[in-house]
């Protein structure tokens, strides 16, 4: 059975690059930690400065967010999420991140997203979608531009 090889295993984040998040901004940056095909998960930090504003996203799934560094918010609510901050998004909602100054010039934070998320402009309108098959493949196309070797994300064995 494929289930007994596989074995509880760590991440080591510095074997991973950061790549920008284009088209949405090239100074915000993912480091893809996994992803799950199957339950269409995907694992992340994400790096960004503190001015950054990202587009309007819509979630069908669950997004669960860590505060590592730095703050930020969405436009849409009160809060503010400060480092040690964790964030769960009701799944089929809307919110547009944006960063808050006063903690540092610079935002951190661990994403575990599942399913897609829609980028959306002023009026709702798709403008991209993002899931765990686009974060690989940006993932490899900047491991392929960089001549690094990828590691298999995807991957669950030992």
């Amino acid at each position: 059975m494929k289930f007994e090889t596989i074995d509880t295993g760590v991440i080591d984040p510095e074997t991973l690059p950061w790549t920008p998040y284009v088209p949405y901004s090239p100074e915000v940056l993912i480091k893809l930690l996994k992803a799950d095909p199957v339950r269409g998960e995907f694992i992340s930090f994400l790096k960004a400065p503190v001015d950054m504003e990202l587009p309007k996203h819509h979630h069908s799934g669950t997004v669960i967010v860590y505060t590592v560094k730095g703050a930020w918010k969405y436009k849409e609510h009160d809060w503010v999420a400060t480092p040690g901050s964790v964030v769960f998004e009701t799944a089929a909602s809307s919110h547009t991140p944006i960063g808050v100054s006063g903690y540092g010039d610079e935002i951190i934070t661990f994403n575990i997203n599942v399913g897609d998320l829609i980028y959306c402009d002023a009026n709702d309108t798709m403008l991209a979608k993002e899931n765990w098959r686009t974060a690989v493949a940006r993932y490899l196309d900047y491991c392929k531009e960089h001549n690094l070797t990828p590691v298999d994300v995807t991957s669950f064995d030992g």
